[in-house]
C-alpha cells in the first residue's frame, strides 16, 4: 500500500464530499500524522526527557 499527502482546499465542498466518499467507500484511509503539543509532552514524559512536571499552584482571592 502506498502513502499519499494531499494538499487541497479544506473550504471546498466538492473536493470534500469526494475525498469522504472514497474513505466511506474503504478505498482509502486517514492517518492523523500530525502530533499535538499534549502528545509530545507526553512522548517526552514517557522517554524520560522531563524530570519534573510543574503544576501551578492555586491562588488565594486575598492573595490578588
Amino acid at each position: 500500500m502506498a502513502t499519499i499527502t494531499l494538499n487541497y482546499d479544506a473550504h471546498n465542498p466538492n473536493v470534500k464530499m469526494l475525498l469522504n466518499s472514497i474513505v466511506n467507500l474503504g478505498l482509502a484511509t486517514v492517518e492523523n500524522s500530525r502530533k499535538t503539543g499534549i502528545e509530545l509532552a507526553l512522548e517526552d514524559i514517557a522517554k524520560g526527557k522531563v524530570y519534573r512536571v510543574h503544576t501551578p499552584q492555586k491562588r488565594d482571592a486575598d492573595s490578588i
